[in-house]
């Protein structure tokens, strides 16, 4: 749902906080840059020689929504396609100029594995544009920049649009091993008996699902485990998480009012209304908290 675009500027001063004007610029006019350049040898520079310049240009995101609301119909490249298709709105890039598209998720639709792919197909890039998906837990879409960042310093691309998405109205919910098993096998059975004698062995048991676990597969790790021993770890009280909770609200509905969250884009739900704020912003009262 959020999308970053990144490009690199050969030899060019930047100033940091012009960087994406800069770089916005090179799109377009790389050899008034590359001239720029040269006349400004003199001058102090980020760059360092043979080191590319890798700046972000723009980033655009869909409104963060509580699971199960607004977007609870939709699939997950819906909303990374949308956030894809904003991002060319607001930069006026032609599609042709990006080379590479890399999007992070963590819980993925397996309709949709490579939703990277399937999201910038919608967006109308063009199939020969490589996209691919990574997963890391949490950090899955700082990975994306990560790899975005790679792909541009080691030469093989110019400009890069690195993204993240998760859909959590919508999560896999499969059938139980021994169902699973079953089914297979009757789709290869080759006779009625075969696949009589296969629905006979069904129990109810069968029938039980396999949720998507909320621990980590290898230690059964919870968050929440995670962030007690981070807690303790660095001495970290319950009161202050939730003051600094209770300041981010605050923060954040204040930014809301203040329009100052501009790199959401508004975006039309199908069949439903159009979206264009957060609606986990939760302000509140310290005395409402629970003790």
């Amino acid at each position: 749902m959020a999308s970053m675009l990144m490009h690199t500027i050969r030899s060019c001063p930047v100033n940091t906080s012009r960087a994406v004007q800069f770089a916005a610029r090179s799109l377009t006019t790389s050899a008034h840059l590359q001239a720029q350049a040269a006349q400004s040898k003199s001058k102090k520079t980020l760059g360092k020689p043979g080191v590319r310049n890798i700046v972000l240009v723009e980033g655009v995101r869909t409104p963060f929504l509580m699971s199960g609301t607004t977007y609870s119909d939709l699939m997950p490249h819906d909303l990374a396609r949308a956030a894809l298709q904003g991002l060319l709105n607001r930069t006026g890039l032609s599609k042709d100029a990006v080379d590479y598209i890399v999007y992070g998720t963590v819980i993925q639709e397996v309709k949709t594995s490579n939703v990277a792919r399937e999201a910038a197909l919608g967006a109308g890039f063009s199939d020969k544009i490589p996209a691919h998906t990574v997963t890391m837990a949490c950090i899955s879409s700082n990975q994306a920049m990560t790899t975005a960042v790679g792909l541009i310093a080691s030469g093989q691309c110019d400009a890069v649009v690195a993204g993240g998405v998760e859909f959590m109205s919508d999560v896999p919910i499969r059938h139980s091993r021994k169902m699973r098993k079953t089914m297979l096998s009757l789709n290869k059975a080759k006779t009625m008996g075969q696949r009589l004698a296969l629905l006979g062995s069904i129990r109810l048991s069968h029938l039980s699902p396999e949720l998507p676990a909320v621990a980590e597969f290898s230690t059964s790790e919870t968050m929440g485990h995670s962030a007690d021993r981070l807690a303790a770890a660095f001495g970290v009280t319950r009161q202050e998480q939730d003051e600094f909770a209770l300041r981010s609200h605050s923060l954040a509905k204040k930014a809301q009012d203040e329009g100052l969250l501009s790199d959401v884009i508004s975006f039309k739900v199908p069949g439903k209304d159009t979206v264009s704020k957060d609606n986990g912003i939760r302000p509140s009262s310290w005395n409402r908290w629970p003790n």
